[in-house]
Formats: C-alpha cells, sequence, structure tokens
C-alpha cells in the first residue's frame, strides 16, 4: 500500500485487513510508531501499553487466518477515558480514580470488541467529562494538533486530537452539552451525538445522565456512521435504550450525494452578535453548499434555545451532584482516612476532586436543596420542556438545521479557556440538543486565516440519525474539507 497506514480512515482499513493488503500487527505499529513520535507534544492519551495493543493485534490476525470473517477485526479504535475497558484504567481523567481499573466491557465496547476491534489507547478527558477544553484533567491539557499552543475543545478533547493527529483512525468520546461535537469542529475531525437512549450508557462514568451521549469521532461521516452502527441499539443493561431498530446508516451516508427534496432551517438564534465574522461566513458558505446540493434553506426560530447555557449549568450541575455522590472513599477510588467518617469523607473529595468539579457539585448540591429547589432546578425543567418545544415546532418546518458548531475559534491554552463565560460561550449552539434528547453532528466546513478548523452543526428530530448523518455525508462528498490533515507535528 502507498498510503502511510496512519492516514487510513476507518473503513479504508477494515477494507485493507480484510483485503489481507495489511496485518493487524502492521497497522498496531504504525500506529504505536506515530504516537511516540507525535503524542509527547499534544497529551491526547492517558494510557497506551504496546504489549497489550500487539497482543490484541495478533490475536486478530491469527483469528483470521482460521478464516474469521467478523467486519472489525484488528481495526484500532481508540476509547474516552469515561468507558470501562476490562483490565484497562478508567480514571474519568480525576485523581480520584486515577488506580481504579476497569473489571468489565461498558456495553459499546463489548459490541465492538465482539466485532474485533483492537482498542489502542485511552484519551483524554477534562475530569468527569466537565467542561470544554481539556485541560482540567489531571493528566494535564491535551493541545490541539492544528495548533498546540491552542485547545482541542472538551471533554471529548483527547478523542478529537487523537483521530486529526492520525494516532487512531476513530475513537468512542461522549456529549453532554456539546462534548463531541465542539472538539471535533476545533480540531478538524467528525463528530456525532446520537439520539439519547439509541447508544447505551451502561459503563460509562457517570456526569449528568438525562445529557449524556456516547457517540463517534472520525475522519469522516462515513466512517462516524460506521462506528455509531456497530453501538448503537437497545441495551437490557441501559433501561433509557430504545428498542427502536437501528437501520441501515452506513449505507445511506454512502449513498448521500444530494440534499434533493429536503428542507433545511438556519436558526436566527445561531447567528448571534458574538459569533466570530470568520465562522459565520464559513457557515454561510457551507450552507450555500447544502443548497447547491438541492437543499431548501428556511430561516426558523428557537426563541428559548439562547436560556440553554443557564438551564444546563443548573441541570447539569444537580445531576453531577446526585452522580458523584458515589466517590466517598468507601468502595473504589481515592480514600483518604481519617478520624471520623465526615472527616474522611471531606478529605477523600478535597484530594480527589479539582476544582472545575468541585464548583459544579458545590453548585448542583445547592440547586437541590430545599430553599432553591423550586426557583432553580424545577424552574430549569420547564425551560427544558420549552426548549425542546422549540425544536419540534421548527422540524415541523424543517427537516433537519444547520448552523455554526461554536462562536469562536479555538481559544489559546494561555487564555483560560474554563473561566465562566468562556465556558459558556463554548457550549451556546449545542447545549440545547442535549436538554431537546435530539441528534446532531459537526463536519469539518472550512479553516479561519489562522489556519483553524470550523464545524458545520447538523441538527435533526429525534431518532432521525440517519438523516443527520445523510446529510453530513452529502456535504462531504461534495466538499475535502474532512480530508485535511494537521502538518508541523513530526
Amino acid at each position: 500500500m502507498n498510503t502511510s497506514l496512519h492516514e487510513l480512515g476507518l473503513l479504508a482499513t477494515a477494507a485493507a485487513l480484510a483485503k489481507k493488503e495489511v496485518s493487524a500487527v502492521e497497522l498496531a505499529t504504525a500506529l504505536l510508531d506515530r504516537t511516540a513520535q507525535v503524542e509527547p507534544k499534544l497529551n491526547s492519551l492517558t494510557w497506551q501499553e504496546c504489549d497489550v495493543v500487539l497482543a490484541a493485534a495478533r490475536e486478530a490476525d491469527a483469528a483470521r487466518a482460521k478464516s474469521d470473517t467478523r467486519p472489525w477485526l484488528g481495526v484500532p479504535v481508540a476509547v474516552k477515558d469515561v468507558l470501562s475497558v476490562n483490565g484497562q484504567p478508567c480514571t474519568a481523567g480525576s485523581k480520584m480514580l486515577r488506580n481504579y481499573v476497569a473489571p468489565y466491557d461498558a456495553t459499546v465496547i463489548a459490541r465492538l470488541r465482539a466485532a474485533g476491534c483492537v482498542f489502542v489507547a485511552r484519551t483524554n478527558t477534562d475530569e468527569f467529562a466537565m467542561g470544554g477544553s481539556t485541560a482540567t484533567s489531571c493528566f494535564g491539557p491535551t493541545r490541539n494538533p492544528w495548533s498546540p499552543a491552542r485547545v482541542p475543545g472538551g471533554s471529548s478533547g483527547g478523542s478529537a486530537a487523537a483521530v486529526a493527529a492520525r494516532l487512531a483512525p476513530a475513537a468512542l468520546g461522549t456529549d453532554t452539552s456539546g462534548s463531541i461535537r465542539q472538539p471535533a469542529a476545533f480540531c478538524g475531525v467528525t463528530g456525532f451525538k446520537p439520539t439519547y437512549g439509541r447508544v447505551s450508557r451502561q459503563g460509562c462514568v457517570a456526569n449528568a445522565s438525562s445529557l449524556d451521549q456516547i457517540g463517534p469521532l472520525a475522519r469522516s461521516v462515513e466512517d462516524a456512521a460506521a462506528l455509531y452502527q456497530a453501538i448503537a441499539g437497545v441495551d437490557p443493561l441501559d433501561s433509557t435504550t430504545s428498542p427502536r431498530p437501528v437501520g441501515g446508516v452506513l449505507a445511506a451516508a454512502q449513498q448521500a450525494h444530494d440534499l434533493k427534496g429536503l428542507k433545511l432551517g438556519v436558526p436566527r438564534e445561531y447567528f448571534i452578535a458574538e459569533l466570530a465574522p470568520e465562522l459565520a461566513q464559513l457557515t454561510r458558505a457551507a450552507i450555500d453548499q447544502c443548497a447547491a446540493l438541492g437543499a431548501e434553506i428556511v430561516e426558523v426560530s428557537l426563541p428559548h434555545v439562547p436560556e440553554s447555557l443557564p438551564c444546563y449549568a443548573v441541570l447539569g450541575s444537580a445531576e453531577a451532584s446526585a452522580s458523584l455522590a458515589r466517590y466517598d472513599g468507601m468502595r473504589y477510588g481515592l480514600r483518604v482516612d481519617a478520624p471520623e467518617l465526615m472527616e474522611m469523607y471531606d478529605r477523600t473529595r478535597a484530594a480527589g476532586f479539582g476544582d472545575e468539579v468541585k464548583r459544579r457539585l458545590l453548585f448542583g448540591t445547592l440547586v437541590l436543596t430545599s430553599r432553591y429547589h423550586a426557583d432553580f432546578y424545577l424552574r430549569a425543567q420547564k425551560v427544558r420542556t420549552l426548549i425542546r418545544q422549540d425544536f419540534l415546532q421548527a422540524f415541523t418546518a424543517c427537516d433537519a438545521l444547520l448552523g455554526p458548531v461554536t462562536l469562536t475559534p479555538p481559544p489559546r491554552l494561555d487564555a483560560a479557556p474554563d473561566s465562566a463565560s468562556a465556558r459558556q460561550w463554548g457550549d451556546s449552539c449545542t447545549a440545547g440538543v442535549n436538554l431537546a434528547g435530539i441528534c446532531a453532528l459537526s463536519v469539518p466546513c472550512g479553516f479561519t486565516a489562522d489556519g483553524l478548523p470550523a464545524g458545520l452543526h447538523v441538527v435533526g428530530p429525534a431518532f432521525q440519525d440517519e438523516l443527520v448523518l445523510r446529510i453530513g455525508a452529502a456535504y462531504q462528498h461534495a466538499t475535502d474539507w474532512h480530508q485535511r490533515a494537521p502538518t508541523g507535528l513530526e
């Protein structure tokens, strides 16, 4: 093969393995060599053991030699460090779980393992997936492959950076308020947040359980659709998963070459004064491209979506305070001994949690108290209903929505990207999707004058995942932004 092995995308990797043009060991070795070369500049991974990866690759090659025809046999995938992989650390980027080793596979991992995948690395994350920069991890900040002085986004910034830097053809991430789509936009890769209930969360370290969703980050929509199709579906271990058939999303993405017959809405609330002019221009150009592919473009309104940030701040923090109450030093994770039980709790949590997690837990606990429950938590639930109704109303006028993923290009690492204002603006265009429980996609749509990637946001109704992926695939079949790779890392 003429192409460098680390340059192969997910489907190209699977095809090369199936045709025996390359072995799983050769692929794994190429990715490990690539990692050794560029990872010191990025810090995108929290764990990788060459011996473990090569052993799994050798097993895949041996199985193929015995006529094993599993579709993903030997295909490398990276995993965000909030998903349990049996025998591997699962730290959630926190000192609290620094020494925890998962004793089982998450459902998504079990499905990929059954299909033959090789798990090549665990990727860095904001602590407990709380943040938009991947700078709050106890392993230190991840850097953007396009500009190492800038953040890769978060909380799935490690996954996005690893895919962009060609350390893996694809990766799994999680999205609570934009944590797949925002880093995908910042790193110039494709990121898909499925409809809530489409992918099992069993084995995922919980942040905000009514908002969290696992999804793929990949080089293209087709690769993302393939990975999504492999992990989606009902799971008896997760009662929130839907029994609806997943369908042939990969085939739909591969066959999408125009948008004829579709009406795509552009919410006016996404094009606000705070949207960087360059990103507005790139997004408008991408929307024009969709029109050239045959879509009818209409303007729509999401009047309550500007309230999604305070709504998410209340509900996300409240759910996090409940989810993280289990980290008490008694059953697993860090324990700091003390003479009294309550003092042991205090010492353990003071030492184990970082500042951002503490801030959210304190706020979340406050809004759940009897004094503030009605004014904050219940009111936020009512606003969430209004936001969901906004999307439902918009979808009566169009099939899907288009807009920017972020309001700004990726900030510099030294610009305090996790300050309150930056944190809020980072999720302005994405958090409403999680509150509504619908699906959305980020696809690369160009670069700023400084060479920084931008993303086009494609948002669809609940359980219209196939439609959203088809729209993104048609756009990518007509453009080449997703084929660009960062340079200067070698």
